[in-house]
């Protein structure tokens, strides 16, 4: 008899995927689906991808972390696997956007999230059944807070993941299989084994999330494009890793800061420049000066702060934008302002 072997969210625990294969005891035969979220946050992304997108037998649902890579909303567990996939990264996310948000046979119904009680799956809106931020926020209003599968009454059996249950499956009623049980957080990788509705899970082998977002936090800091990042963003950036631990991390960031703060105690140097080369014009073509600075690759900042409204741009710049001002006034800044990368 054909198996359809359920697996609840991987997220890159590839050796743990592996463990719960030899645990079912999978065969050619058998079918895989597994609930979405086979990225992120372990250490295995590529291997898991690439196993289920060279398996025939092997099928996903787009999960909200699938979907994070397809719409380009990053945050730091995207930012590690993106990584962590090198040049394949391309690839690997051209497969992801072709993922169904669901699977609905005659015997289950399976999603990555959530579902709206009583609505079929093919009317529920994406954002829902992947379980994104809003679409949480749309059950919430929904339902008055409560769970989707308190209120779930269908016959038709219903599985899910995304919520990590703990370390033991979440069943209800012996219709409603929830199958997170956080693998990728030092818990356990789940299945549920179809016709028999049996449920398999193996141990996690560590904290994955935990070492991996430790290990990565160096390699993602300095894949980050900082001269063309706005000096704000570059404070928020600093703020959210103030507290590191490791020296290599805190020394890097203590470059980057350095170097920002250099660039931006160049700004008022860059402004007498700017005031300089103002008052050259305006001696050079009178109350035509404006037509004049307009002419220039830094024109609009020249009539900005003509018009008294450039100094709190500049300071707002990037430093690329604040460096690159510097090149076309000729103000050399090399004096007092540190090389750009870190040499750490």
């Amino acid at each position: 008899m054909t198996r359809t072997i359920l697996i609840g969210d991987i997220h890159g625990c590839y050796l743990e995927l592996l463990d719960l294969f030899e645990r079912v005891g999978l065969t050619d035969d058998d079918q895989v689906l597994s609930v979405g979220d086979l990225v992120d946050r372990g250490p295995g992304s590529p291997q898991v991808l690439r196993w289920f997108m060279e398996h025939d037998n092997a099928h996903a649902i787009c999960g909200n972390h699938e979907r994070k890579h397809v719409r380009g909303v990053f945050s730091y567990s995207q930012d590690i696997a993106r990584l962590q996939l090198g040049s394949d990264y391309a690839e690997a996310v051209a497969w992801m956007a072709t993922l169904p948000y669901y699977v609905e046979t005659e015997q289950v119904r399976v999603v990555h999230g959530g579902l709206i009680p009583g609505t079929p799956l093919a009317d529920t809106p994406e954002d829902v059944l992947a379980a994104t931020t809003s679409g949480t926020r749309k059950l919430e209003q929904l339902l008055g807070g409560a769970r989707w599968w308190e209120r779930y009454t269908d016959e038709v059996p219903v599985v899910f993941g995304h919520h990590v249950v703990g370390e033991e499956p979440l069943v209800v009623d012996d219709r409603v299989f929830g199958i997170d049980t956080g693998a990728c957080h030092g818990m356990r990788l789940t299945a549920l084994v179809l016709p028999s509705f049996e449920l398999v899970s193996v141990p996690a082998r560590a904290d994955h999330w935990a070492e991996v977002r430790t290990q990565w936090q160096l390699p993602v800091l300095r894949d980050i494009a900082w001269p063309e990042q706005s000096f704000a963003s570059i404070r928020r950036k600093l703020e959210r890793n103030r507290r590191a631990t490791d020296p290599d991390v805190r020394r890097f960031l203590a470059e980057i800061e350095a170097w920002s703060q250099e660039l931006r105690d160049a700004v008022p140097t860059l402004h007498a420049a700017i005031d300089a080369q103002l008052l050259a014009l305006k001696e050079a073509h009178g109350d035509d000066f404006r037509r004049a600075a307009a002419g220039l690759p830094h024109g609009r900042t020249l009539l900005a702060r003509a018009s008294g409204r450039s100094t709190e741009s500049l300071a707002a710049a990037s430093p690329t934008a604040v460096l690159a001002l510097a090149r076309a006034l000729d103000v050399d800044l090399s004096d007092r302002v540190r090389a750009y990368p870190p040499a750490c």
